[in-house]
């Protein structure tokens, strides 16, 4: 692939000065050609990288290639959650976007975006730009009339192709890997009905990322590869009551947990990150009242930054898994989306009740449940149910 970029030089007299002081060929244009590979034109991709240097020309090549297609993050409305600021058909389609790309944080859904941390505003800039959405803010610009007529383009499928500028460019790296690593999978489990394109100077979320072919403007040369993500590893223990405090405001009920429960906390570990057995996410587990041996999952909450690569379901199946090893009944009601999601296709579960308007409210002093919201209860079966 060979094209060439021009660029105006206007003539003025600092511009003569400089040219005069370094000795700079001042010109009516300048000329930039770049020289690459083509990037794959078959259909057998889901995930492509454009990465290389600042100034390699990584935005160009995508421009040319994808035209239109190129999102660039825009400007956020300072008066509305972000909940408000897109423009899918349903609730429901807006929240299953954000969870996809690891954003399942309710409390931080109804919070305006300049107020949110910079991987939660990743977050949101990745599933806006999934979502289509235009915006008069929004630099995304979608209109397939107005796409770049090169062979590139109408080699490809007809399905939507999203490409990423500046990704993982203002996060922290750690943030960044897993945000890879969550929008891989949500791409290839085919929750996300697309083709994604990440452009970047950064060749750290490469393996996070797992694209099937990478364009790297540094040589100019594509490779078509098939990586896996570096393995997460968890360690679970016991803890305090007070280890809930760096959880709490990340749930989406009441920062409260019940008395008696007991607290488990997972640390993670990765070969690959600067993770040094950090605290991830925490389940709590209580007894059923008036039920011998049977218990009930009450929270599971993952911090933001580890959100979207299944930590949270992971630690919600081995703590379940060690209570039911000791001839334990074990079940949770949830309204979550991404746990409903996860025990709804797990063998582990089996959906026991479904209550459109919740709970009903108990006596003063008992247990008062999901009152009037929907939910959606499960018992755990194991790997031999």
């Amino acid at each position: 692939m060979k094209f060439q970029l021009t660029c105006p030089i206007f003539d003025s007299f600092r511009v003569r000065q400089i040219a005069g002081m370094f000795d700079v060929d001042v010109q009516q244009k300048a000329v930039q050609t770049f020289h690459t590979e083509d990037i794959p034109t078959d259909n057998d991709w889901k995930i492509g990288l454009i990465v290389g240097p600042s100034g390699s020309g990584k935005s160009s090549v995508a421009r040319h290639v994808f035209g239109d297609r190129l999102y660039e993050c825009g400007n956020w409305p300072h008066d509305k959650a972000v909940i408000d600021c897109f423009e899918c058909d349903s609730i429901r389609d807006v929240t299953q976007l954000l969870i996809a790309v690891g954003f399942s944080s309710p409390p931080s859904w109804i919070k305006p975006y300049h107020v949110l941390s910079n991987g939660e505003r990743f977050r949101c800039d990745l599933a806006r730009a999934l979502s289509g959405t235009r915006l008069q803010t929004s630099g995304f610009r979608h209109r397939e009339e107005a796409l770049k007529d090169t062979p590139e383009v109408r080699s490809l499928k007809p399905e939507a192709v999203v490409v990423f500028d500046e990704f993982t460019s203002v996060v922290d790296r750690n943030v960044a890997k897993v945000g890879s690593a969550a929008i891989a999978r949500g791409i290839k489990s085919g929750r996300m009905p697309c083709r994604f394109v990440a452009v970047t100077c950064h060749y750290d979320v490469t393996e996070w990322l797992e694209p099937d072919w990478v364009l790297d403007m540094a040589t100019g040369s594509v490779t078509r590869r098939s990586l896996r993500r570096p393995a997460v590893h968890l360690s679970i223990v016991r803890c305090k009551r007070n280890a809930w405090e760096l959880f709490k405001r990340h749930h989406y009920l009441t920062a409260d947990i019940p008395q008696g429960c007991r607290l488990y906390l997972a640390y993670a570990t990765s070969a690959t990150t600067q993770w040094d057995d950090e605290p991830v996410a925490i389940c709590a587990i209580v007894p059923m009242f008036g039920r011998q041996n049977h218990w009930r999952i009450s929270r599971i909450v993952t911090l933001p930054d580890y959100q979207g690569i299944g930590i949270g379901s992971a630690l919600f199946d081995a703590v379940a898994e060690m209570y039911a090893a000791t001839g334990n009944r074990v079940g949770a009601t949830a309204s979550h989306p991404s746990i409903l999601a996860h025990c709804e296709k797990s063998p582990l579960w089996r959906t026991t009740n479904i209550r459109k308007t919740g709970a009903k409210k108990s006596k003063p002093g008992q247990y008062q449940g999901a009152v009037g919201r929907a939910t959606v209860s499960f018992d755990y079966v194991g790997k031999s149910g």
